[in-house]
C-alpha cells in the first residue's frame, strides 16, 4: 500500500501554474508540545499518533497539505531531548537533520508556561545554526482561561520569548492545535514564506508514510494510552501482515518490550489489556482506511533492543544523514 490518500481516486503529479508555491515545513520542539497534534490539524486527519507521554513520535512523518495556491509538506520530528539510550540517540538525531534539510520551521513551545531551559537549548541551536525562516507557535492557547490570566498577572503568553523573536527576526503566533484557533492565520504566513515551486506530491496525497507504518503507530498509541509507564517507551511494533480481502483488511502484528514483566503488563489479566489495546486500535485502522479490520496481535520480548544498533534498524529507528 502506497502512502494514505484523502480518497479512493489516485492522480498523477500535476504541472504547478505559475505563482503556485511550495516547500517543505519542519515542526520543531520538545516532547510533547503539541506538533503531532498540530499536523494531524492542518493535514485534516490522523496521521500521527499523540499521547501525555513525552517522546510519542519517533519517525520523520510528512504530513501533505494542498490547496489551490500552494503545497506544503510539514515534517514533524521527534522532541529534542537529552536521550539516553542508542533509540534516543538516533530520534535527536534524525530531528536535527531534518532541521537541516526543510525551507521553514515551526518552533512549538507550550504557550502555558514561561520559556524553560529545554526551548531555550532549541533557540540557541537555531539561532546559532539555522539560516532559514522560523516561526515560533505559542501553543495550547485553550488552556488559558480568563482565570488563569487573573491568578497569573505577572506571566505574558509571550513571556521569556520576545527576545527570540528579536534576536533573528522570528514571527511569533498564538495558536491552539487542539481546537484549531489561529490556524488558518499561521498557515497564511507559512505560504508567504515559500518559493514558487511544483507538487512534490499528487494532491490526493495526506502522507508520504504507507498505511502498514501508520497501523503501527495505532497500535504502539494505545499502548501510550492504556499502559504503566514503564512500558510505553520499551515499546516497538512490526505490523508483519496486512491482507486486503474483498469484504475485510486482515492485520498481524507483533509488539515488541524490552523484559518478561513488561510482556505480562501487555497482556494483562485474561489478557484483558491486549484485548483492550488491540480492539482500540482496530477501531482506529477502521477510520484510517474506511473499511473492517480483523486485527491479531503478538507479544515478543526483544532485550535491550533499543541500544542495538541491528534491531534498531529491524524496528525502522535507523540514524539518518
Amino acid at each position: 500500500m502506497d502512502g494514505i490518500r484523502s480518497r479512493d481516486t489516485f492522480r498523477e503529479i500535476p504541472t504547478a501554474s505559475p505563482g503556485f508555491k511550495s516547500g517543505f515545513v519542519g515542526i520543531i520542539g520538545r516532547p510533547n508540545v503539541g506538533k503531532s497534534t498540530l499536523m494531524n490539524q492542518f493535514v485534516g486527519q490522523k496521521i500521527a499518533i499523540t499521547s501525555p507521554i513525552a517522546q510519542t513520535t519517533r519517525n520523520r512523518l510528512r504530513g501533505i497539505v494542498t490547496t489551490e495556491a500552494a503545497q506544503i509538506i510539514f515534517v514533524d520530528t521527534p522532541g529534542i531531548h537529552k536521550p539516553h539510550h542508542r533509540l534516543g540517540e538516533v530520534l535527536v538525531n534524525n530531528a536535527r537533520v531534518a532541521i537541516r534539510s526543510v525551507d521553514a520551521l515551526l518552533f512549538v513551545v507550550d504557550g502555558t508556561v514561561p520559556l524553560g531551559a529545554g526551548d531555550r537549548y532549541i533557540a540557541d541551536h537555531l539561532i546559532q545554526h539555522i539560516a532559514i525562516p522560523v516561526i515560533l507557535v505559542l501553543n495550547k492557547t485553550d488552556q488559558r482561561s480568563q482565570d488563569w490570566h487573573q491568578s497569573h498577572p505577572s506571566q505574558s503568553i509571550d513571556k521569556g520569548y520576545g527576545d527570540l523573536v528579536i534576536a533573528k527576526n522570528w514571527t511569533s503566533m498564538k495558536v491552539s492545535a487542539l481546537t484549531g484557533d489561529g490556524l488558518p492565520t499561521l498557515f497564511a504566513s507559512i505560504i508567504d514564506e515559500m518559493s514558487p515551486g511544483p507538487y512534490y506530491y499528487p494532491p490526493d496525497l495526506v502522507t508520504d508514510q504507507p498505511e502498514r507504518f501508520i497501523m503501527g503507530e495505532l497500535i504502539r498509541e494505545q499502548i501510550l494510552l492504556l499502559t504503566r509507564e514503564e512500558v510505553p517507551h520499551s515499546v516497538a511494533v512490526s505490523v508483519d501482515q496486512v491482507v486486503e480481502e474483498p469484504t475485510i483488511t486482515r492485520v498481524l502484528a507483533t509488539i515488541y518490550v524490552e523484559r518478561d514483566s513488561q510482556k505480562g503488563i501487555l497482556i494483562g489479566k485474561q489478557g484483558g489489556m491486549l484485548k483492550g489495546i488491540g480492539s482500540a486500535a482496530r477501531e482506529q485502522m477502521q477510520k484510517l482506511i474506511d473499511g473492517n479490520v480483523y486485527l491479531e496481535i503478538f507479544v515478543k520480548v526483544q532485550r535491550r533492543w533499543r541500544q542495538s544498533t541491528h534491531h534498531l534498524a529491524e524496528f525502522g529507528y535507523s540514524a539518518e544523514d
